[in-house]
């Protein structure tokens, strides 16, 4: 058995998938199974390389002793991770702080874990982003995402209920999702919008069939988060606005031109610090350069796997 620990979330998971691939051909007679949390489970079907997953929140948690030929820290370079792979009792372990490459901080999510298989002899293609893509409940529409994990990463809702009425008015059909938390702020934006409650799908969509409306969608407009990370991965055309953490780091890969990174900041900052109130970056990106990006890139949508150049590549 392959053991890989990704205890995280959706953008998580999909920027982890060209590394998940290149340990499915690598060890091609072991199963691999992903500790991550149970929610996930859709999404770890659609990556086509997962073969079980075990139930996994986050660091604090137990693993029992699977005694795995290989465990692989794709979830971070601390001991807290490192700690609990290795209780799993492995033969042995792939990851940074092992004995294995070098961390660096300033890289891309995708590019990252690539680089570290890449030491250990395995051969991952960091374009490889692509997901299986499920029926859609409302193919063909526009999806309005208003919601991020953090403060920090969420555009003022009043611009998003902006850009909805301005995309309605381009003739899309526009929808807003999020999760069952963040429905009272996708209804806000519906009504400010002036969009029916139908419009409104946050908390009725599970992941999988939110994974098929992004993979037919027409358009995609969304904070840094993880359903911009599922646009990426069946090739929709995105608008995806940046706050702290820049697209270099979290982004579209920059030569898909179906997806348009905005960000007005100037250094990386942490992600996910508490804050109700929206980056500084954020705040500066307006509504109608929002508007005339989707109207640039809606008609243009290429294969996933059609894009050149690929990535810069760094061992």
């Amino acid at each position: 058995m392959i053991l890989v620990l990704r205890a995280l979330g959706v953008g998580d998971l999909a920027t982890g998938v060209p590394a998940l691939r290149a340990l499915r051909r690598g060890f091609p007679g072991e199963p691999l199974t992903l500790a991550a949390p149970e929610w996930l489970a859709p999404l770890a079907e659609l990556t086509g390389a997962v073969d079980a997953l075990l139930p996994c929140t986050g660091l604090d948690d137990e693993l029992p002793e699977l005694h795995p030929a290989v465990a692989v820290n794709l979830h971070g370079r601390g001991p807290q991770s490192q700690w609990l792979l290795e209780s799993a009792r492995p033969g042995r372990t792939l990851g940074f702080g092992t004995g294995g490459p070098r961390w660096r901080p300033d890289e891309h999510e995708v590019l990252r874990w690539c680089r570290m298989l890449r030491w250990y002899g395995l051969s991952p293609d960091s374009d490889d982003l692509s997901l299986t893509r499920p029926p859609s409940p409302r193919p063909g529409a526009t999806i309005v995402h208003p919601g991020a994990k953090s403060g920090l990463r969420r555009w003022p809702e009043d611009r998003f209920a902006a850009t909805a009425r301005a995309l309605t008015a381009l003739g899309h059909d526009v929808v807003v999702t999020g999760s069952s938390g963040e429905a009272p702020l996708a209804h806000r934006v519906a009504r400010a919008a002036g969009l029916s409650p139908g419009a409104v799908l946050a908390g009725r969509t599970g992941l999988r069939d939110l994974a098929g409306l992004v993979g037919h969608a027409r358009l995609l407009v969304s904070g840094d988060t993880g359903i911009a990370h599922l646009a990426t991965a069946y090739g929709t055309p995105s608008v995806v606005l940046f706050g702290p953490v820049p697209p270099r780091l979290w982004g579209p890969p920059p030569d898909r031109r179906q997806h348009v990174a905005i960000w007005r900041g100037r250094a990386a900052e942490p992600g996910d610090t508490p804050s109700e109130t929206p980056h500084p970056a954020l705040l500066a990106v307006e509504v109608g350069e929002v508007v005339a990006a989707a109207r640039r890139i809606c008609g243009w949508r290429p294969s996933p796997r059609s894009m050149a150049p690929s990535w810069p590549i760094t061992l």
